[in-house]
């Protein structure tokens, strides 16, 4: 009886992780694609950009925000492919995991991993994906865009990232947000 007892809240807390990570990974599709037209390109302005807090809280939100990355890049109706969908992709999971290990020492330095990974990878990559044909990237783009991307993440992140970690520093969110949850 134990086990089957311990085996339901086992499956319970997997369901649970799951759902969590889909509304996630959602939400941050619904914050992205809608706004197209300043979500993508050199200079990024994504609302969902503001959810990069959310693994400074947990390990267990790094899947639904990598997730909602993947799907946000895969619908742009520019859709830069398969570089860019994997890239940010895996920027997004460095941030995550990068923001998760500072942010369990200090919730505001959690910050810094999207600003910068987002502006290397992301802001390293796109110049070569948006040049012209014909055209060369130059180191001085390539930098440019790096900290475009970065800069625009920063604004963003102080924009709506710190209101989001005061609001989920309450106990009411602590209680769904710990890792323990999971």
């Amino acid at each position: 009886m134990a086990d089957e007892s311990s085996n339901r809240s086992k499956n319970r807390k997997r369901i649970k992780f799951i759902v969590f990570n889909g509304i996630v990974a959602a939400l941050y599709v619904v914050f992205t694609a809608p706004f197209a037209n300043i979500a993508y390109g050199p200079i990024q302005v994504r609302i969902a950009e503001a959810m990069t807090v959310f693994p400074i809280f947990s390990w267990g939100m790094i899947p639904g925000v990598t997730l909602g990355c993947f799907i946000a890049n895969l619908v742009n109706p520019g859709n830069l492919g398969p570089v860019d969908i994997i890239g940010g992709s895996l920027a997004t999971l460095i941030a995550g995991i990068l923001s998760y290990f500072i942010g369990k020492k200090n919730k505001w330095l959690g910050l810094i991993p999207p600003v910068v990974v987002n502006g290397l990878i992301v802001g390293g990559y796109l110049p070569f994906l948006l040049v012209d044909a014909g055209s060369t990237v130059t180191l001085e783009a390539v930098l440019i865009s790096m900290l475009s991307v970065a800069g625009s993440e920063a604004v963003l992140l102080v924009v709506l990232g710190i209101p989001l970690i005061l609001v989920m520093k309450k106990q009411v969110l602590k209680i769904y947000c710990h890792d323990t949850v999971f």
